[in-house]
């Protein structure tokens, strides 16, 4: 009875155009990614929620997607615990909203050149170490769930 209940959430679930993963929202509401990236220290370990066009996607472990406001082109990456979450590479394109903690990353000029080299590698990408010239501060939320919709 069970697996009959879940097939059936299942496929109530695909024929709405909803994908969730992860864990249920505990906002009722979301912030503008412009709104969030005009002042993030404001935000620095807070939960929020963002919704915004799915820009891009982890190819290799799903582990990140990165959300875009489609009106002023602003974005923030989502990043979970690999094997947490896996965001499907299907997702972009489409609309999406995510929660999780707002988190501030520092490196230094050689860990930066050492996470965009392993990202551009995961993802089929050229990478020129030249292109970072600096330590590297970002933002990005801490995952928690997420909602994919066509």
């Amino acid at each position: 009875m069970k697996s009959l209940f879940l097939t059936f959430l299942a496929c109530a679930v695909a024929l709405a155009g909803e994908v969730r993963l992860g864990k249920a929202f505990t906002i009722n509401e979301a912030i503008g990614i412009d709104k969030l990236t005009a002042a993030p220290e404001k935000y620095v370990g807070k939960v929020v929620q963002v919704k915004g066009t799915v820009r891009d996607v982890c190819r290799m472990m799903g582990c990140w997607m990165e959300l875009a406001d489609p009106e002023s082109g602003k974005s923030i990456r989502i990043k979970v615990k690999d094997g947490e979450i896996k965001f499907p590479k299907e997702a972009i394109g489409k609309t999406a909203t995510a929660e999780g903690k707002l988190a501030k990353v520092e490196l230094t000029q050689e860990q930066a050149i050492a996470q965009a080299k392993h990202e551009a590698e995961c993802n089929g990408r050229k990478f020129d170490p030249a292109s970072i010239t600096s330590a590297v501060t970002y933002y990005q939320i801490q995952g928690t769930g997420a909602v994919i919709t066509e």
